[in-house]
C-alpha cells in the first residue's frame, strides 16, 4: 500500500475496497486488523499543510489537506447507493463525515453526527442523532446506534483493533463502546452502559464473567443484553460505606419481546 497516493487511499476506504478490520473466521473473535490500512490513515495526518473549505454560509471548515470532507455526491459508495436503489439519508444540521468513511446503501445520519476516517457502516444503518463513531470503527448492518452514543476510534498506536459492531445490534443512547470493544450480532447494549475493551461482563444467565485485556479485548456474546448495574465494591471502608462499583450485566438473551422494544420502523430510516 506504500505506492498509492492519499487519494487512492481516501478513495479505496470510500468504496469499502479496503477496510481497518473485516470478518475472518479464522481470526480472533471473527475479525482481522489490516495494520497496512490503519498505517495508510496515519500517512494521511503526515502532511500538516491545512486549508479552507468555504461551502457558503455558515458551513466553513479548516483541516489538513489529506483528511477532506467526504463527497456525498459522487464517491464511489454514494453512486453504489444510487444504484442499489437506496441512497443515504444525511439530515441537514450539522453533521460531518470525512473522507474515507464508506456508508453502504440505506444509510440514515441524523444531525448533529460525526463519522471519523476509516470507519465502516453497513447497510440500512441508523446513526442518530449527537452520535461519534471514531477512526477505522466497523459498524454492521441495520443497526441502531442511538442519540448520544459514543463509538471509540483507533490510530494510536496502529494494530489495536477499533470498536466492531456486529449486524443488527442495538446500541442505546448515552451508551459508549471504546478500546476495541467487539459486540456480536443482534446484541442490546442498554442506555447509559460503558464497555471499554478490558470490562468486565458479569453474565447473569450463563453465571459467567467475561473479561477484555489489551490483547484481546472484550467480547459481547451474540443476543446478549447487557444493562447497567453494580457491583460491591471490595474492602472494609467500602462495606462501611456502601460503596458499589458501575457494572455491565447481561441480563437476558435476546427473544421476540426484545426485538419488538428495539425495533425501528423502517418509515425513519
Amino acid at each position: 500500500m506504500n505506492d498509492r497516493t492519499p487519494s487512492d487511499i481516501l478513495s479505496d476506504l470510500d468504496a469499502g475496497r479496503i477496510r481497518a478490520a473485516r470478518p475472518d473466521p479464522d481470526a480472533p473473535g471473527g475479525w482481522r486488523v489490516d495494520l497496512a490500512v490503519q498505517q495508510a490513515i496515519l500517512g494521511l495526518f503526515a502532511n500538516r499543510e491545512t486549508r479552507t473549505w468555504d461551502l457558503g454560509g455558515a458551513f466553513q471548515f479548516r483541516d489538513r489537506v489529506g483528511l477532506p470532507l467526504k463527497d456525498l455526491l459522487d464517491s464511489p459508495d454514494a453512486r453504489e447507493a444510487a444504484a442499489a436503489g437506496k441512497p443515504w439519508r444525511v439530515v441537514p444540521g450539522g453533521t460531518s463525515v470525512r473522507g474515507g468513511v464508506y456508508l453502504a446503501p440505506g444509510v440514515t445520519i441524523m444531525p448533529p453526527s460525526y463519522i471519523n476516517v476509516g470507519a465502516w457502516i453497513g447497510e440500512g444503518t441508523m446513526v442518530d442523532s449527537h452520535v461519534l463513531v471514531g477512526s477505522c470503527a466497523q459498524i454492521g448492518s441495520r443497526v441502531h446506534l442511538s442519540a448520544a452514543v459514543q463509538i471509540g476510534g483507533v490510530l494510536e498506536p496502529a494494530g489495536r483493533r477499533p470498536v466492531i459492531v456486529e449486524d443488527e445490534v442495538f446500541v442505546g443512547a448515552q451508551a459508549a463502546l471504546l478500546e476495541g470493544v467487539l459486540v456480536k450480532r443482534g446484541a442490546v447494549i442498554a442506555a447509559g452502559v460503558i464497555l471499554t475493551g478490558t470490562s468486565r461482563l458479569y453474565d447473569l444467565v450463563k453465571e459467567r464473567v467475561l473479561v477484555g485485556t489489551l490483547e484481546e479485548p472484550l467480547v459481547v456474546p451474540a443476543g446478549a443484553v447487557v444493562a447497567p448495574g453494580v457491583r460491591q465494591a471490595r474492602g472494609e471502608f467500602a462495606e462501611r460505606n456502601g460503596l458499589g462499583l458501575s457494572a455491565a450485566i447481561v441480563v437476558k438473551y435476546r427473544d421476540e419481546r426484545t426485538d419488538a422494544r428495539v425495533a425501528l420502523r423502517e418509515a425513519l430510516r
